[in-house]
């Protein structure tokens, strides 16, 4: 069935792709490292049927997109992650539920919403899991991406599952958080080394808020209270059920990792939005947070009419709190627009050298023309530029086998060259960022603009449950 394109999200590369395929043997321009041995996975919206109504690029069904690595050769598979919901419209034969632009549809017997588990994945305890932050993960089978079903540890999951969950590289601990429209509007979850969903507790939260991402330092959880709020009595009286209050404050609050709600420690600073943190660390009496910060956001294009000139526009801010004076400190690290942060994930948690962002293209769309590397210790940055016309998404970061150094490693991404119209996957030396690639897997496909990714190494593959 063809989408008739009523939206940019529709259109173009952000165009879904309907045909799963499994290819072997992929054209490589440069040459791919013999140490790099793994998969690269990226998830993101890809919807199965024509929407219902208005469609937001948040709304499409979980689409996986794997390239396999291995002895200088690659080999490319798509899946969709068949949720429920996607079960339910595939034998309907057409879309069922509408999307964040429509009202709510709560006589749905099937439920008001549907899980997409389009957003990230993680892996954790030998199992790659697909991500939405309204409901629960879904296992995903590795290396061919087949969806095995919902996952709840044993029937232990009490909320919603955040698309962003932090795996502690030292403990192996998880941590994850579900928000909610209705209390408690926050719930804290640890997950165990082994695997095992060890505790869950409320933390309260004066209202509800739409809370992205969160960040994790040694002993202590971050999480963000922003004023992008959802309001059941706005929604009565006319307004919108979620929006930005530019006259609420941003708060942070600071729990230890085995902590509840009688010992958070919350921070006030001035209203802001942040979709994704770069990473947490201790530091003293501190606790440093670094994330892409926005003034405001308008992003589910609820309200159009903000005359606040860098709404939308994240660029990479850095916090300080102070856990005994109780002061808290803001600082912007760059002028220049960028999202999707990550590090190596080696070194979560502690105060890292590195961070890398997707640079933001000077234009509406959520589009990147490159990655920047920053070098946080010396407040320097260095550009690697895709080129005119080619656009790529979120750099993952994969370590090299026995690295030390903690940019010892690639920076991996897919690019689109509209001009060219092919899709290839970018392979960067995260150690010098200003070259030209280390390699290029040209795809056989066409592959969407899409969200959030994650480097299986080959023992990792080897080992999966």
């Amino acid at each position: 069935m063809t989408i008739t394109a009523v939206n940019p999200y529709l259109d173009g590369n952000f165009a879904p792709v309907r045909e799963e395929i499994t290819t072997d043997t992929l054209p490589v321009i440069g040459q791919l490292p013999a140490e790099l041995s793994g998969m690269f996975v990226r998830n993101g919206p890809n919807p199965q049927w024509s929407p219902i109504g208005k469609y937001h690029w948040f709304d499409g069904d979980g689409m996986l997109h794997g390239v396999r690595i291995s002895n200088g050769q690659a080999t490319y598979r798509n899946r969709y992650v068949q949720t429920a919901g996607w079960k339910i419209e595939q034998e309907a034969g057409k879309a069922i539920w509408s999307g964040l632009l429509e009202p709510p549809q709560i006589d749905l017997p099937q439920g008001y919403s549907k899980n997409t588990g389009n957003t990230a994945l993680v892996w954790h305890t030998g199992q790659l899991m697909a991500l939405w932050e309204g409901g629960v993960p879904h296992k995903i089978q590795v290396p061919d991406l087949q969806t095995i079903g919902e996952y709840t540890y044993d029937g232990q999951l009490a909320s919603a599952f955040t698309a962003h969950p932090k795996v502690d590289p030292s403990t192996g601990e998880m941590m994850f958080f579900g928000y909610s429209f209705t209390p408690p509007y926050l719930q804290y979850s640890v997950v165990s080394e082994p695997g095992k969903l060890v505790r869950t507790v409320p933390i309260d939260l004066p209202m509800a808020v739409m809370m992205h991402d969160f960040a994790i330092s040694e002993n202590y959880t971050i999480f963000m209270d922003l004023p992008l709020t959802f309001n059941a009595e706005r929604v009565a009286k006319g307004g919108a059920l979620i929006k930005f209050e530019s006259d609420r404050p941003s708060r942070f609050g600071i729990v230890p990792r085995f902590g509840d709600n009688s010992n958070i420690q919350w921070f006030e600073s001035v209203p802001c939005y942040v979709f994704h943190t770069l990473n947490a660390y201790e530091a003293g009496d501190e606790v440093v947070l670094i994330a892409c910060r926005m003034s405001s956001t308008n992003v589910l294009a609820i309200d159009d009419t903000q005359p606040d000139p860098d709404a939308n526009i994240p660029r990479l801010h850095q916090w300080r709190f102070n856990l005994k004076t109780g002061k808290v400190s803001e600082q912007r690290l760059d002028d220049v627009a960028g999202e999707f942060p990550r590090i190596n994930e080696n070194f979560l948690g502690q105060k890292t050298r590195y961070g890398y962002i997707g640079k933001a293209a000077p234009t509406p769309l959520p589009l990147f023309d490159g990655v920047i590397k920053y070098d946080l210790s010396n407040g320097t940055s260095q550009t690697h530029e895709f080129g005119k016309g080619r656009y790529g998404g979120e750099a993952v970061f994969a370590p090299r086998p026995g690295a030390t150094d903690e940019d010892d490693g690639w920076l991996i991404t897919f690019v689109r060259d509209e001009g060219a119209g092919t899709s290839e996957l970018v392979v960067l030396n995260a150690q010098d960022v200003t070259s030209t690639p280390v390699a290029r897997v040209l795809i056989p496909q066409r592959v969407p603009y899409g969200f959030h990714g994650a480097w299986i190494a080959e023992e990792q593959l080897e080992n999966s449950v």
